[in-house]
């Protein structure tokens, strides 16, 4: 009987790749950003793109208060860590 789980790539392999694509991406940007060696190019490639964004809901247990919010704001760099994660995953 063949193990088919081991070539199989899971979802959640693909994700932590995406996540950890985007993060990179992002404090490249960053590093980008606070560079004097691509300042002509640097606001280009660091914009901002406001795609989703839920504002905090507090939730107060009166002994535990959460706080709950998500925002997905990438900029140009994180969508191309983002791409590069996903060649990475196919080809692994």
């Amino acid at each position: 009987m063949r193990n088919t789980s081991a070539n199989h790539k899971s979802y959640g392999v693909l994700a932590l790749f995406l996540i950890t694509g985007a993060v990179l991406g992002g404090i490249l940007g960053e590093l980008i950003t606070n560079s004097s060696v691509m300042t002509g190019i640097a606001p280009y490639l660091t914009k901002t793109f406001y795609i989703f964004d839920l504002p905090p809901v507090i939730i107060n247990l009166y002994v535990i208060k959460l706080v709950i919010g998500f925002a997905l704001n990438p900029n140009l760099i994180s969508i191309l860590g983002v791409i590069a994660a996903i060649i990475i995953f196919r080809r692994f």
